[in-house]
C-alpha cells in the first residue's frame, strides 16, 4: 500500500466524512430547538472530530503519531454512535436513524481499525 497523496483520498477520511454529515444533516436538524446548546453541539463537535483527527494525523508524516490521531478519530466516532443512542433513546429520533447511524460509526470504525493496523506494522517495520 502507497501513501495516498491527500488526506481526502483515504478510505477511513471518506467513510468519516460520511457519518459526519450523515450526524450534522439527518440527525442534528431533526432535534429539539432545545437541545441546540446540548446535544445538538456535542454530536456536532464530534462528528466534525472523525474527519479532523484523521487530517491532522496524516499531516505528521509519522505512523506513530498518524496511528495516535486515528484512535483520536475512533473515540468520536464511538461518541457520536453514543449520542445517536441517547436521542434514540430520549426520543427525538426513530429507531432507523439510530441503525442508519451505527451502519456508517461500524463501517467508519472498521475503516479507521484497518489503517491504524497498517500505520502500526510500517512503524515495527521500520524499527
Amino acid at each position: 500500500m502507497s501513501r495516498k497523496s491527500r488526506f481526502e483520498d483515504l478510505d477511513c477520511w471518506q467513510a468519516g466524512r460520511a457519518l459526519r454529515k450523515f450526524a450534522c444533516i439527518e440527525v442534528a436538524t431533526r432535534l429539539p430547538p432545545d437541545e441546540r446548546y446540548r446535544l445538538v453541539d456535542q454530536l456536532i463537535r464530534a462528528a466534525r472530530s472523525i474527519t479532523a483527527n484523521i487530517a491532522e494525523g496524516y499531516g505528521r508524516f509519522h505512523y506513530l503519531d498518524e496511528a495516535k490521531f486515528l484512535s483520536n478519530s475512533r473515540g468520536s466516532a464511538q461518541e457520536v454512535l453514543d449520542h445517536l443512542i441517547s436521542a434514540y433513546d430520549e426520543g427525538m429520533i426513530d429507531e432507523t436513524l439510530l441503525n442508519d447511524g451505527r451502519t456508517l460509526a461500524d463501517n467508519a470504525i472498521a475503516l479507521i481499525n484497518g489503517y491504524r493496523s497498517y500505520l502500526l506494522r510500517r512503524a515495527k517495520e521500520q524499527s
